[in-house]
């Protein structure tokens, strides 16, 4: 079904790097420049292939399957990992899909994004992995942008005969007064793009997952919406009714019969009873912040990463206590650097800080968490506690932890460049 696409972004608040203090120089301040990556609309049709492993560029979302872990590099595609031997994890091969950010897997069908596409692929045998369909145009609002950017530069892009499938950024020295008149105003990008509780056979993404398949739906979050998917027939996806859900959605979580959004301004708590038609139940409000959640019994927990385009709340962890699904309240919050995601295995809370390291917490008592080990000096960004260990995605990087009695340590690390 085709969808609408209508996006308003503001780029009315400047990001001013440095400035001389030579009075000459007072007109020029450095910018963030974004220009666009693109492909003819032809060549992206036909972009989907299976090649050798290759160099990640940047590290983005993990996810784990039976004995493969699949990492994406984002906008490009999946690197794929054997780690059927966690003390020896061996990269396999390389899926290229532009555009890609998520993916979800049941029963040997992965469900990836690229762009406005949702592609199907069967991987059962992953030295023969194949493209099943391809959805054209279902995920229209998929839209993704370098949110940092101060100006962006597409005069030459081609509506007509191209794609966009990533950005370039770049920063440089602009004249003030010609940044604040093209942004003077709103910008409206129409047109500028044609753009856990877990199943039986289906795998697990981190907390900064934007898909998640329940049953026999797949629900895809974009930055306004949850797009649905019947996939009843793996092969053969049906691209179902949006539902509305805020704005500024980044994750998504499910446990039991609800799907907890994580958003820029709080978390959003929808009923799938009816699955094909997530209902409203409630929300929890905070200051605007990057929000990734998961949850654990009567408890979400949701860390908030304040600064640049994240918003001006500080950085730190809220607990809230959702034991009334329709009134979420604040528990308990304590102070972080610059979190990512996050995850949980029995009473042990495990937390991608950043640039400051993984944090490992006992959260027995949410009122007074205990910190078990930080493992510092490494960047980090999502996790995955499973049965036997736990997966770490950072900068290039890709660590696995053995858990013990009262703690973790480190049992492989593998460079993904």
């Amino acid at each position: 079904m085709k969808k609408t696409l209508f996006l308003l972004f503001s780029l009315s608040t400047l990001f001013l790097v440095s400035c001389s203090n030579d009075n000459s120089d007072d007109q020029y301040a450095e910018y963030i420049v974004a220009r666009p990556l693109v492909m003819s609309k032809a060549e992206f049709a036909t972009s989907v292939t299976i090649i050798a492993p290759q160099p990640i560029e940047e590290s983005g979302k993990v996810y784990a399957y039976g004995d493969f872990i699949f990492i994406n590099d984002k906008y490009r595609g999946i690197h794929i990992i054997n780690n059927s031997n966690p003390q020896q994890p061996l990269k396999v091969g390389f899926i290229n899909i532009p555009g890609n950010i998520d993916i979800s897997i049941k029963n040997d069908y992965l469900f990836a994004d690229s762009m406005m596409d949702l592609v199907v692929l069967d991987i059962s045998d992953i030295n023969n992995i194949k493209l099943v369909n391809r959805l054209e145009d279902v995920l229209y609002n998929n839209v993704f942008f370098p949110m940092e950017a101060d100006l962006f530069e597409y005069e030459d892009y081609d509506y007509d005969t191209e794609i966009i499938v990533g950005w370039d950024t770049t920063t440089e020295r602009r004249l003030r007064s010609e940044v604040e008149q093209r942004n003077g105003g709103v910008v409206f990008m129409d047109g500028l793009m044609a753009s856990e509780s877990a199943d039986s056979g289906t795998g697990q993404g981190g907390s900064l997952a934007r898909f998640k398949i329940v049953d026999q739906y797949l629900y895809a979050v974009d930055s306004h919406n949850i797009n649905i998917f019947d996939i009843s027939d793996l092969d053969s996806p049906k691209d179902l009714e949006d539902v509305f859900a805020g704005f500024d959605i980044e994750t998504i979580f499910n446990q039991g019969n609800y799907l907890f959004l994580g958003s820029m301004s709080g978390m959003y708590i929808y009923d799938i009873t009816t699955p094909a038609t997530p209902t409203f139940v409630s929300e929890f409000q905070h200051g605007t912040a990057c929000d990734p959640v998961v949850v654990d019994g009567n408890y979400a927990y949701v860390t908030l990463r304040g600064g640049n385009k994240c918003g001006a709340t500080e950085s730190g962890l809220f607990i809230v206590d959702i034991t009334n699904i329709e009134n979420p309240e604040l528990a308990e919050s304590y102070p972080l650097d610059g979190p990512y995601g996050l995850g949980i295995k029995d009473e042990k809370l495990f937390v991608c800080d950043g640039s400051s390291g993984l944090k490992v917490y006992d959260k027995s008592d949410i009122h007074d968490l205990q910190e078990l080990n930080h493992f510092e000096d490494i960047v980090t960004f999502d996790v995955i506690p499973l049965e036997t260990h736990l997966i770490m995605v950072g900068d290039g990087v890709l660590y696995q932890y053995e858990y013990l009695d009262s703690n973790i340590k480190l049992l492989s690390q593998i460079g993904l460049d």
